[in-house]
């Protein structure tokens, strides 16, 4: 299946960030993404989906939404609204409601980041997740950039200290997220991790001194969503639109970091008597199950079933594990990079019943 590189969660001047659309998807060329998703807070932008193209570059531009309460504070229950096409903000109040509204129209609905922890330094509260009854949602938010960043700001300096040497802030998804996703998925429920820059690309000003905080362009060059579709993307955006997130809606997709190195070219497959799963897939394991996990490059790979690591390879490319065992399957990988190990590679779980 041909795999697409998906960047998600960024905000534009219809909101908080700093970009235009055009300069956006101009930026997401730049970096070889292939398609991305715009969720504005509390506004959905009509008008501006489809292909943007520069030359012989193109990217697939979609628009979502950031909803929450605004009405409450602190601001928390964020959601990222996918393929509903309408504006949703009224239903902020009611989180179910929202959830519900957006699953009937056909969407697609992330718990955005789940654990936001406050940077009272800076002026950030906590804006986690908290109403963890509801029901029906797609996926959550495994890996926010920006979640990742609020704890490492113990001070002012701190901040400025990333501002300048933003390569050195991400190192994986939050411990906290890790596991409330794996006790999600304890309860049977199929919940699709996605992976988010949460991008502004806001401008920071002290004296002298002019910077603007992550680009656009250093999102698109690290936490990406690589995305596993039935066919190449064409010239009819509609109908790419319907793929690329049906493909997400199933979890045919992995977390990729990709600046310490290209995460394009994973594959984490099953093979059961009778078929052979991908990710976000089901099959049973009557008779034994083979996994196999093809990496980019060398690099640490775990093996977890229901949270819990059972196996590990090092300096593997290629990993092979039998097992007649149900339960959830994922992969974490690791890398080292600019001195310590990282986060580089989540996939999505193959589930064996």
């Amino acid at each position: 299946m041909p795999e697409i590189i998906l960047n998600l969660h960024m905000h534009t001047r219809y909101s908080d960030g700093s970009g235009t659309h055009a300069g956006i998807a101009s930026d997401a060329m730049k970096a070889g993404i292939d398609a991305l998703i715009v969720t504005d807070h509390n506004v959905w932008v009509n008008g501006l989906q489809g292909y943007i193209k520069e030359a012989d570059r193109q990217v697939l531009v979609m628009v979502g939404e950031e909803i929450h309460d605004q009405a409450r504070d602190p601001q928390k229950n964020h959601l990222l609204a996918f393929g509903v096409n309408r504006e949703l903000a009224t239903y902020a109040y009611d989180p179910q409601l929202l959830i519900d509204t957006i699953a009937k129209a056909g969407g697609l609905a992330f718990i955005a980041h789940p654990v936001d922890p406050a940077a009272p330094s800076v002026h950030q509260g906590d804006i986690s997740w908290v109403d963890w009854n509801v029901h029906g949602y797609t996926g959550i938010e495994l890996w926010n950039g920006f979640s990742e960043f609020k704890p490492r700001i113990k001070s002012f300096l701190h901040a400025l200290y990333y501002a300048y040497n933003p390569q050195r802030i991400n190192c994986g998804p939050l411990p906290e997220v890790l596991l409330r996703w794996d006790e999600l998925l304890a309860t049977g429920k199929r919940v699709v991790a996605i992976g988010g820059g949460d991008a502004h690309a806001n401008r920071l000003s002290l004296g002298p001194l002019h910077r603007t905080i992550f680009p656009y362009e250093f999102h698109f060059r690290a936490i990406n969503n690589h995305v596993f579709v039935p066919r190449p993307l064409g010239t009819d955006s509609s109908s790419d639109i319907s793929m690329v997130l049906d493909a997400l809606r199933q979890g045919h997709c992995f977390i990729g970091y990709d600046r310490p190195a290209p995460t394009r070219g994973f594959h984490f497959t099953a093979r059961g008597m009778e078929r052979t799963a991908e990710m976000g897939d089901e099959l049973s394991g009557k008779g034994g199950v083979t996994f196999q996990i093809r990496l980019p490059r060398i690099a640490e790979c775990i093996l977890l079933k229901n949270g819990v690591p059972v196996r590990t390879w090092h300096k593997h490319e290629l990993c092979t594990y039998i097992t007649s065992d149900p339960g959830v399957y994922r992969v974490e990988v690791y890398i080292e990079y600019l001195g310590r190990k990282r986060g580089w590679i989540y996939s999505n779980p193959i589930y064996v019943r």
